[in-house]
């Protein structure tokens, strides 16, 4: 499955028809590592934003970290601009549970009071555990239980559904 840049431009119009709303406060565009970094930087470059795309690690938020440790690879938080006040455009590949939402959250407020975040996803594949819901949707897909979708990037990016059916 490769309908990532029909996702983009579906995403782009309905963040298009968003921005147009409130042209005078320029938002933050905020991507959480690492696919949702790579969905925002092209997000990013399709709305031709002003202000720095800022990037968040959520290894240290996440409600399994004593359960799986901390990734190796684990890269600070990059947030250029303050968040107070401030329309954020928060991005992720992948929408599921909700958990990877609501850390980002938990991150992002400790940086400040926001006065707005969008949730934009490339991919909403239901089976939320948390009352989380994207404003922006690349695409949806209805997957059974034991698969789960992988994006792999970051250039060029590409969809795949892996697990059991």
């Amino acid at each position: 499955m490769n309908d990532i840049e029909q996702a983009l431009h579906t995403m782009s119009r309905q963040l298009q028809q968003r921005l147009a709303q409130r042209p005078a406060n320029p938002p933050l565009m905020v991507g959480i590592h690492s696919g949702g970094v790579w969905v925002a930087r092209r997000l990013h470059r399709m709305l031709d934003l002003t202000t720095p795309l800022a990037m968040l690690n959520i290894s240290f938020y996440r409600d399994d970290f004593t359960r799986v440790g901390i990734n190796p690879q684990v890269r600070p938080s990059d947030m250029p601009l303050s968040v107070d006040d401030r329309d954020i455009i928060l991005v992720d590949d992948v929408l599921y549970t909700g958990r990877t939402v609501r850390a980002a959250l938990n991150e992002l407020f400790d940086y400040g009071r926001p006065a707005s975040i969008t949730l934009a996803v490339l991919v909403d594949r239901g089976g939320r555990e948390l009352p989380i819901q994207a404003a922006v949707t690349g695409m949806t897909l209805q997957l059974p239980p034991g698969q789960h979708v992988k994006l792999k990037g970051p250039e060029p990016m590409t969809l795949s559904v892996e697990g059991a059916p």
